[in-house]
């Protein structure tokens, strides 16, 4: 069944309850890691201008961070001078930085038993990031028994092929997956695995930023997640 998905008319506006009721239902939730999940920005931001000084790219200035928060990926990139050649190599030493520091990260308030939730209403939950899987199980604990499927170690744009392999995995047309992030990145890849996207409004990207992609929902907290997705108790909409 194709999955209809609901507009966000207001640029920082938030899924009902009554919105939700009419939304169609999803069979596999895919959930971004850091930034989605984790909150890891605090992280990202303490490293960065170490990790510039090493690779040689500009610094961030502390007056920088929220016009930051506005750009997409790849406009970050170009506005910090690093080139395409420089990404893998600045990836693959982040997420040895974020395996350092693994067990320092936390879980935004809230997202365990929005986990347990979605997981109690049968929803298969997948993860897919481009962190390392035993960075993102270490961060998760008991919470990553819920999550049947993961694909972690994508590219920073390669996210769409790790979308579609859970689709497989879990048997799941991409018209019955959602794709749940904090990064305009996140629905780029939604896009080209033609699943729905679901923006969180507290992450690395602003809700404003992440509204002009026209997510299928935009969450204030992760309580309004399970509401919008599971309907009443035990049973997804």
């Amino acid at each position: 069944m194709q999955a209809r998905v609901l507009e966000v008319p207001d640029p920082v506006s938030v899924m009902t309850p009554e919105d939700a009721a009419s939304a169609a239902p999803y069979r596999l939730v895919a959930f971004d890691f850091d930034g989605t999940l984790a909150d890891s920005f605090p992280w990202f931001r303490a490293n960065l201008n170490d990790v510039a000084a090493r690779y040689r790219f500009r610094r961030v200035e502390a007056d920088e961070t929220e016009r930051l928060r506005g750009l997409s990926a790849r406009a970050i990139l170009k506005d910090l001078g690093i080139p395409a050649w420089k990404v893998p190599l600045i990836a693959r030493h982040m997420r040895a930085l974020a395996t350092r520091d693994a067990p320092q990260l936390r879980l935004f308030s809230g997202i365990p038993e929005m986990i347990a939730g979605l997981d109690a209403a049968g929803l298969t939950l997948a993860v897919v990031s481009s962190n390392s899987e035993a960075n993102v199980r270490c961060a998760l604990g008991a919470s990553a028994e819920s999550i049947r499927h993961y694909a972690c170690g994508a590219s920073l744009f390669g996210k769409a092929r790790h979308l579609r392999a859970v689709a497989r995995a879990a048997g799941v047309e991409p018209a019955d997956m959602l794709a749940v992030g904090d990064e305009i990145r996140d629905a780029e890849a939604a896009a080209q695995a033609r699943c729905a996207f679901a923006a969180v409004a507290w992450g690395y990207n602003n809700p404003e930023a992440l509204a002009g992609t026209r997510p299928a929902f935009l969450f204030a907290e992760p309580g309004a997640v399970a509401r919008a997705l599971v309907g009443p108790p035990g049973r997804p909409y």
